[in-house]
């Protein structure tokens, strides 16, 4: 049963241009009305302080180390037998400063062993401020 003779069938088509209107001004309306707010940020007021910060000055206690084992306390040779008797020589050094800072300055070839003998040695004397020197690689 075709009603209509000599014509052809004529597809549908979606006309996409009011749709796109339609959402072109969904989109200006969401953003004329949208407010952008941050989000919160934990606000911190520090104390302040008024005391005037204290320098501290500790007695540094410069150990060398050379490549074949010397040691060398505050620029004079140290002799001793054991880290124990390099501990009684670290105190002296230390003049009664109860927590002296120490700085290891050993020679790139030395042993070990000799670095080991200077850290156990501040630890019998009781001192945990052991700190090494180095030089950059320019000097």
């Amino acid at each position: 049963m075709k009603f209509r003779k000599g014509r052809g069938r004529v597809e549908p088509e979606i006309n996409f241009i009011p749709l796109i209107d339609v959402l072109l001004v969904i989109l200006i309306f969401l953003m004329a009305t949208t407010t952008y707010s941050k989000f919160a940020e934990l606000k911190i007021n520090l104390p302040t302080a008024e005391a005037e910060k204290q320098v501290e000055q500790t007695k540094t206690i410069q150990i060398a180390v050379s490549a074949n084992g010397q040691y060398a306390i505050n620029s004079e040779t140290a002799v001793f037998g054991s880290p124990d008797e390099f501990a009684v020589l670290l105190r002296r050094a230390a003049a009664g400063d109860p927590e002296p800072m120490i700085v290891i300055n050993a020679d790139a070839q030395a042993s070990h062993q000799a670095v080991v003998n200077v850290m156990e040695a501040a630890r019998t004397a009781g001192y945990g401020k052991l700190t090494f020197a180095t030089q950059t690689a320019g000097k």
